[in-house]
């Protein structure tokens, strides 16, 4: 028989192999991605992620259909939402916090502890 890896186990494999990348439950229920204490995004469950995009960049997305408007600021441009349903979505969640992680990591580095170790 062959098992079935959830959504959410594939994204946290994928995100968690990054450097400095720091994750686990958070306070409303939602499982965060953090790097130097900074959250790039998180999941909830296997049925949808949340971002948040600096303003153009979400424009861009939203446009692509790539996000949605996140359900707690449904009239706010930067906050976003991707429903999860298939490999496809699978890929491009991982994409999209790709593209956030690589951002903080561009203006902030990664920290200094995890580059040490590394090193």
């Amino acid at each position: 028989m062959t098992k079935t890896t959830a959504a959410s186990e594939h994204i946290i494999e994928e995100v968690t192999s990054w450097p400095g990348v720091e994750s686990g439950p958070g306070k409303r229920g939602e499982y965060a991605f953090k790097v130097g204490g900074r959250e790039f995004g998180h999941l909830h469950g296997d049925r949808a992620a949340h971002f948040s995009f600096p303003k153009d960049v979400w424009s861009m997305f939203k446009e692509e259909g790539r996000i949605t408007h996140h359900p707690v600021f449904p009239d706010s441009q930067g906050p976003a939402a991707r429903g999860i349903a298939n490999s496809a979505d699978i890929r491009d969640v991982i994409e999209l916090l790709r593209l956030n992680y690589d951002r903080l990591v561009l203006r902030f580095g990664i920290p200094t502890s995890v580059a040490a170790r590394d090193a």
